[in-house]
C-alpha cells in the first residue's frame, strides 16, 4: 500500500523452459503450489490471456473493480491489460490456460465476449469445454516432452476449440463470409482503434476518420455487437483508464488528466461526474474507505 493506493504487479508471458509455444497449460492447483506467497491475491496486470474452468469448489475473483464469485462450471476469461486478482481460490480446482495475444488462429475469437470477464456454462456444456481443455493440455505436455512431435499450429487451433466451447452463444463470432458479418468486423475495427488512441482521441469522428467509415455505420455496428453506441463504448474504455489510475497509482487528478488527453482537469472532472455521478476525488476516497463495496457479479 502507498498513500492508500494498492500496488499493480506487471506481469509478462514468461513460460515454463521448453514450454515457449505460446499457450502454457496449468492449474490452479499448481499455482497455489507455486505460489508460496500468495501474490495472485495481489493486484496484478497480465500482457497475456489467462482462461480459466473452475471444476470444483468455490471462491471469488476481482478484475477491474468487479467482484466474481466462482463455482463449478464458471469459466474465467482475463484478458491483456486487466487489474485483476485471484482473490480467494484456495479450495479451487481447474485448468488454467495462458497464452499470448496473436496466438489464436482467429482474431476475432480473441476479442470475442470481450466485455465479460466470468460466465457460467451449463453442465452439459462444460463437460465438453472440460474435455477440450484436456486435450490441449495433453498435446502441450507432449509438445514439452518431445518437442518433435511440438506443433504451434495444432495447439493453436486446440485453443481456439475450447474457446468456442466456452464462449457464451451470444458472444461466438460469425464466420467471415456469414451475412451480418460486416457490422462486427466494423466494430472490430474500432475497438482496435479505440484500444490504440483513446488516450488522444475522445470524439467518434476521429475513429471515423482513421479507419474510413462515418460515426453513423460506426455507432451502428457497435450497438449491434455490445448494445451500446459508439461514443458510449469510447467513454466507458476512457472511463474504465481513469479509473485504473485513479486506484492503483499515485498520480494526481491532474496528472490523470493529462495522460488521459484531457485539456485541463476541470474537463476530466466533468467527464468522471457525467459517466460516474461522483468526482474523481469522492469516487477515490470511496473506493478505499469502502473496498468491498464495488460491484458484484455473480455467475450462479
Amino acid at each position: 500500500m502507498k498513500n492508500g493506493h494498492s500496488a499493480v504487479r506487471q506481469l509478462r508471458y514468461l513460460p515454463a523452459v521448453g514450454a515457449a509455444y505460446g499457450v502454457e497449460v496449468l492449474s490452479f492447483a499448481g499455482l497455489r503450489k507455486t505460489d508460496t506467497e500468495r501474490r495472485r491475491a495481489q493486484l496484478q496486470r497480465p500482457d497475456f490471456h489467462v482462461l480459466a474452468l473452475v471444476t470444483e469448489g468455490r471462491g471469488t475473483h476481482e478484475a477491474d473493480f468487479q467482484h466474481h464469485q466462482l463455482h463449478e462450471g464458471s469459466v474465467v476469461w482475463i484478458r491483456p491489460g486487466v487489474v485483476h486478482r485471484w482473490s480467494d481460490i484456495d479450495r479451487l480446482d481447474g485448468p488454467l490456460i495462458l497464452f499470448q495475444p496473436g496466438f489464436l488462429p482467429d482474431p476475432g475469437l480473441e476479442s470475442a465476449g470481450a466485455s465479460t470477464v466470468c460466465w457460467r456454462l451449463s453442465s452439459q456444456a462444460f463437460a465438453l469445454a472440460v474435455l477440450a481443455a484436456e486435450h490441449l493440455e495433453r498435446e502441450h505436455r507432449t509438445a514439452v516432452r518431445s518437442p518433435r512431435l511440438a506443433s504451434s499450429a495444432l495447439l493453436s487451433h486446440l485453443l481456439a476449440a475450447l474457446v468456442l466451447r466456452v464462449l457464451p452463444e451470444a458472444s461466438a463470432p460469425l464466420p467471415h463470409n456469414a451475412t451480418g458479418s460486416r457490422p462486427l468486423e466494423i466494430f472490430r475495427a474500432y475497438r482496435t482503434a479505440v484500444e490504440e488512441h483513446f488516450t488522444e482521441w475522445h470524439q467518434v469522428a476521429d475513429y471515423a476518420q482513421e479507419i474510413g467509415y462515418d460515426t453513423r455505420t460506426l455507432t451502428r455496428a457497435t450497438r449491434a455487437a455490445t448494445g451500446a453506441g459508439a461514443k458510449a463504448f469510447l467513454d466507458q474504455r476512457i472511463l474504465l483508464e481513469a479509473k485504473r489510475l485513479l486506484a492503483h497509482s499515485d498520480l494526481p487528478v491532474g496528472s490523470c488528466a493529462h495522460r488521459l488527453g484531457f485539456r485541463d482537469t476541470g474537463n476530466f472532472t466533468t467527464f468522471f461526474r457525467r459517466q460516474t455521478g461522483l468526482a474523481p476525488t469522492t469516487w477515490t476516497a470511496n473506493l478505499h474507505a469502502c473496498p468491498s463495496s464495488s460491484s458484484s457479479s455473480s455467475v450462479r
